[in-house]
Parts: C-alpha cells; structure tokens; sequence
C-alpha cells in the first residue's frame, strides 16, 4: 500500500489542476492510439518481483463523455522464491472510460473492465485466468491530436484465493478523426446599453389605492345599490355615504376618488358609463350633503373591468356592484379611531445595493404598521416588494420579494406581529408607477408597500 499511496496523491492533485486548465479535450466518435510504459505489482500469494510493464491501448470515444479501450500489456519478471524461475505475464482486455472533465486541456477519467492474465512461468504450469480491473487516470492534451497519460489500475483476480496486482503507467496517446471544435472567434465587446424613454411602454393608469410617499390610502366600500339603470344614492343608504363624508369632514385636508364598479349584465359601454354616472351622484351627494369641496373629490367608473366575484351567481353579481372610496390622507396613523376595510400605505425604506437589510434609520416607517396591527388585531397585511427595472427581471422578481420578506420578519421579530396575519409578495418591476428612463422614476418604482386589511363586523 506504501507503494501505491505516492500515485494516489499524484492523481487527486492531478484532477484538482483540471478544474482551471484551459479548452482543448475529448472529441467525440474519435479513435485513440496509446502506448504506455510504468511499473506493475503482484499480490505476494504470486511470489513475483515488481518490474516494469508496456502496453498497448487502442481506443474509440463515443461521445465526450464515455469511451471504450481495448489493451494488451506484458511484463518481464522472476520469482522470489529459489528454483521457480523467470516469468512472462500477459494482460489484455478491454475497459469502459468515463471523461469528468471532457472539454479541458486536462481531462480527468476513471476506467473499470474486465480481461484475461496468462502468466507462464519457466518451471510451472502456465496460468490464465479472468482478471477485473478499476482506477483513475489523467490526460494532459499537449496538442488537439497528441496528449500525454497517467493511469492507475486495481487488478482483482482469482486462483486458489482472491489477489490483487497493481499497475501504474504513464504514456502517449494520439487522437484522430472525430469533429474538430471550430475555432472560436474573439468576443466582439457588447455595445453600451442605451436607455431612452420611447423604448418603454407607455404607463398605465396609476390605481387609486397606490400609495404614495408620506400618505396613505384609507380604503372604504360604500354598500349602495341603486335602482335599474338609476344612479340616484336612495335615502336607506345615505349612512353607507356618510363612511367617507364623515373622515373627510374630520380630516380636511384629504382628497379622495369615488370608484364605481358593474357586474357585467350588459354591453361594455354600457356599464361604464353607469358605473361613471353612479359613481358621480355620489361624489354629488358628499358635495351637498355633507360640504365637501369639489376640489377634493374625483369620480371614476370602471365598469365590469375590476370584477372581485364570480358574475355567474347573483351573490358573485350583487358582489361586483360596488362603489368604493379611496380617501388620500396624510395623517398620523395612531389617529384613526377605526381601521378602515383597507389602509394602503408606502412605507419609508431604502435599502442598499443588491441588500434586503432594513437599516435603522428605518425602523420608525414599519413600526407604525406594527403599531396599527397591534392596536387591531383583526388585521391582515400584505407587504409588496417593487424594483426599477435595472437587471434581470428573475434577478428583481427574487430581489423584490427578499425585501418585503425582511420587513415581515421585522414585524415578527421586533414587534410580535403573527406570521399568519402577514403575507409578502414581490412584484419587481411588473408594476411601474414611473417611466425607468430617469433617477427620479426609477426611485419612485423602487418601493415597499403594506395593505392592511380588517374585517369589520357587519
């Protein structure tokens, strides 16, 4: 084993060296002519000296990866013991190759088959006998065609009892046919990116609900149905109204859109223009009956674009007609006497290149969604995570959602906050509220946004 232990060593640091060599390889259906020179062992049961063995190998490669070797070997060699003489050894057979590293300069393989051994002695009987063999080997490409070889071979056979011999042989091979590698070309440097506004898709409308910074959406539904084809506000629904007249009255310096939505019982036209005429007569109603000032209010139908049940039931239909409040404010959260049906808002946070970390600096901006959460604790949220669309959109996808992944474990962390009331998603770029074609806008894409919900008794 001592013997053996030197080789061993010489390949693994061998196979460590292949990892950074450079192209040139196996090619494959290429025919491979080797001949090898090296030392040979014999398990002492065999009473035979170590001496020096040639060979011959003549090989075919598949593919890269896998070949076949057909080989003969002989070695010269004595007894060890008085009056048995000289003897003459012969291996030949074939193996299966496996290639590790098949595209380098340096190619690394392991080789397992199986042959015959003839070994006559002078004084003895000949013997022939089946012999299987294993081990590793190296090849060091000097050229595409010629490399230089090492190998190492267990030898495993049986007589009266198992023995094993040893062989480890250097050598030269010569590879020829099979398909060259074009050569490469060199690499022409990319042209510099350029960026202009025109190549990006025009915006879409911004959503009602999205925050921006500094403020936050209080989110209300108005629960008013309205007769066939009317859009007067009847007097059973006046306190349905009164939700958003009420805040604003509170809180004057809040604006707020009036959304109004069909189930879709019609033509698309249709129900839009119905839904803009409902979601009118509401907006004048807050102005006549409660004194808001015009300015403040915005009225928006969308039809049966926004659906948030199914239309085939009348429970999904009854659901889809619907007028929502978006109220804008800019208000400390703490006074809120009642949380709202949703409360949007754009939490304060930057974080570093390619970093998910909320610095501390920071920490005020989650806290008051953690303080909300604790003050109701019906409430859920969501927590979205945006990007520009610097980088890959996988890259900003993961990016986006590691980041609102870390202001949820903040919630849970430092302010017990149950995980199964918080949710993060990450959108990455997919939701845009500026064009990426400047700082500015992209600073205003790259944000976090939590939506809290509660469920209000009815």
């Amino acid at each position: 084993m001592k013997k053996i232990l030197p080789y061993l060593i010489v390949f693994f640091v061998l196979f460590v060296m292949a990892s950074t060599a450079a192209a040139a390889g196996i090619r494959p259906d290429s025919f491979t002519l080797s001949g090898v020179v090296g030392g040979y062992s014999f398990d002492g049961g065999q009473h035979l000296e170590t001496r020096p063995v040639i060979g011959l190998r003549g090989g075919y490669n598949l593919t890269k990866y896998f070949g076949v070797e057909a080989l003969f070997d002989y070695v010269a060699t004595e007894s060890t013991r008085a009056g048995l003489g000289d003897a003459h050894v012969y291996r030949y057979g074939g193996d299966l190759l496996l290639h590790l590293l098949p595209d380098g300069k340096l190619v690394p393989y392991l080789a397992a088959g199986y042959g015959g051994v003839t070994v006559d002695r002078d004084n003895r009987q000949t013997l022939t006998k089946g012999i299987f063999d294993y081990g590793p080997g190296i090849k060091y490409f000097l050229t595409d065609d010629l490399a230089l070889r090492g190998d190492f071979r267990h030898l495993v056979f049986k007589d009266d009892e198992t023995l094993h011999n040893y062989e480890y042989a250097v050598g030269l091979t010569y590879q020829f046919g099979g398909e060259k590698p074009a050569p490469e070309k060199a690499a022409e440097p990319p042209p510099p990116p350029v960026v202009e506004k025109a190549a990006e898709a025009p915006l879409e409308p911004i959503p009602a609900a999205e925050p921006t910074p500094e403020r936050m959406k209080y989110c209300v539904s108005l629960n008013i149905e309205f007769d066939i084809d009317k859009a007067d506000v009847r007097p059973q629904y006046h306190e349905e109204v009164a939700k958003a007249g009420d805040f604003m009255k509170k809180y004057p310096t809040t604006t707020a859109v009036i959304e109004g939505h069909t189930d879709e019982v019609g033509s698309d036209e249709y129900n839009m223009q119905l839904s803009q005429r409902r979601a009118e007569s509401v907006v004048k109603f807050l102005v006549e009956k409660f004194g808001i000032d015009p300015s403040r209010l915005a009225a928006k139908g969308y039809g049966k674009t926004m659906p948030i049940a199914d239309n085939s039931t009348d429970l999904g239909r009854q659901k889809n007609r619907r007028i929502n409040a978006v109220i804008d404010c800019a208000i400390d959260i703490k006074e809120l006497a009642a949380p709202p049906e949703r409360l949007c808002m754009t939490l304060k946070v930057e974080f570093a290149t390619d970093s998910a970390e909320i610095k501390p600096r920071y920490h005020d901006s989650v806290n008051k969604v953690g303080d909300y959460m604790k003050k109701y604790p019906s409430t859920t949220a969501v927590i979205e995570g945006h990007t520009d669309n610097v980088g890959g959109n996988d890259y900003n996808m993961k990016l986006s959602r590691q980041r609102a992944e870390s202001v949820v474990n903040y919630l849970v962390e430092k302010l017990g906050i149950e995980r199964s009331r918080l949710s993060a998603k990450g959108y990455g770029p997919s939701r845009r509220i500026a064009y990426n074609s400047t700082a500015e806008g992209r600073q205003k894409n790259r944000r976090i946004n939590a939506i809290i919900d509660c469920v209000i008794s009815k």
